[in-house]
């Protein structure tokens, strides 16, 4: 039989290349591109374990090493159907306690050994999440000497085996970790009670749409805000132009497991990885944010700020903004 020629199998080898980025770039969207998008799609949610079969309270082996801290940055709130408002940082990792610290006064008594598998909150630039009181942040030296957060005096930790945003493997591990509440007790589904009035419904989807009266179908977050969009970003390459005193008072929306959305696009759901650090969820590949002006579910008061932040459809279209 005739072999290809070295042509033959180049020319073979440049359409399967071809063929994958355009791919790549039909996902978010586009017809063509010259860069991929820098991103990734999320998972679904992990569902919460009772803990494992570890023979101490730490659920890794002794001889593994600690791992560095890693800032918390923007901490959010999700809402688990078993385990009610559950604290995570800004990449949707859930927080947890250990039933050996103290709160009065703050002590964190997780060793070398312990922090293995669970890795110090780092206490440097955490901000609340929205709604909750910012006093309640503080911080404590760990063994290893790190400044770890704490919340309402609770030093914080995350969970080795929690690979992705929602994740909540470390629940009840050795009978003394406990996923974060935000307020720093533990995250409890009766505790959690009715949402006031005026609040979102209870255990929303982490985004979802509603039918604002004057801009049509929107999208909002669980917590019933607005999401927005900032028509000097782009999506292909996927990139975020609000940096700095902007991200702060458009805080960029934390990654959403995919089965954890409803009524929004899916093609081009994907997180990005921000200039800054954090991580983002976006729509279409375009990158997503809240409003700080806005206080309460139904707030629209980004629409049209600055002739550049506009409500996002759920397809990720900006709602009202200039053809």
């Amino acid at each position: 039989m005739r072999q290809p020629t070295h042509r033959a199998r180049r020319s073979a080898s440049l359409v399967a290349t071809a063929a994958a980025l355009l791919a790549l770039a039909t996902a978010c969207g586009q017809e063509k591109g010259d860069q991929s998008p820098n991103g990734r799609n999320v998972g679904n949610e992990a569902p919460a374990k009772d803990g494992y079969s570890a023979g101490d309270d730490y659920g890794a082996a002794k001889d593994e090493a600690a791992a560095e801290p890693k800032a918390a940055g923007q901490l959010a709130v999700w809402e688990s159907k078993k385990l009610g408002r559950v604290v995570t940082d800004s990449e949707g990792f859930t927080l947890y306690r250990f039933d050996k610290d103290s709160a009065r006064p703050p002590k964190s008594t997780c060793d070398a050994a312990c922090l293995a598998a669970w890795p110090v909150v780092a206490a440097d630039g955490a901000k609340a999440a929205p709604g909750v009181d910012e006093s309640l942040l503080g911080e404590v030296t760990a063994a290893d000497g790190a400044k770890q957060l704490t919340i309402d005096g609770w030093p914080m930790y995350r969970y080795a085996k929690d690979t992705k945003p929602g994740d909540a493997k470390g629940q009840g591990v050795g009978g003394a970790w406990h996923a974060a509440a935000p307020d720093g007790e533990k995250a409890s589904a009766r505790a959690a009670g009715p949402a006031p009035a005026g609040t979102a419904p209870a255990d929303p989807a982490g985004l979802s749409t509603r039918e604002d009266p004057e801009l049509g179908e929107i999208v909002v977050d669980r917590n019933g805000m607005t999401v927005y969009r900032f028509t000097k970003d782009s999506a292909w390459p996927i990139k975020s132009n609000c940096v700095g005193a902007c991200a702060e008072k458009w805080p960029a929306v934390a990654p959403v497991p995919e089965a954890d959305a409803e009524g929004v696009r899916k093609k081009g759901y994907m997180t990005y990885d921000r200039p800054d650090g954090g991580k983002q969820q976006t729509i279409d590949c375009w990158p997503l944010y809240t409003f700080s002006g806005d206080k309460k579910p139904g707030d629209t008061n980004g629409q049209g700020v600055g002739g550049a932040w506009y409500a996002a459809s759920p397809d990720g279209k900006a709602v009202g903004a200039p053809e």
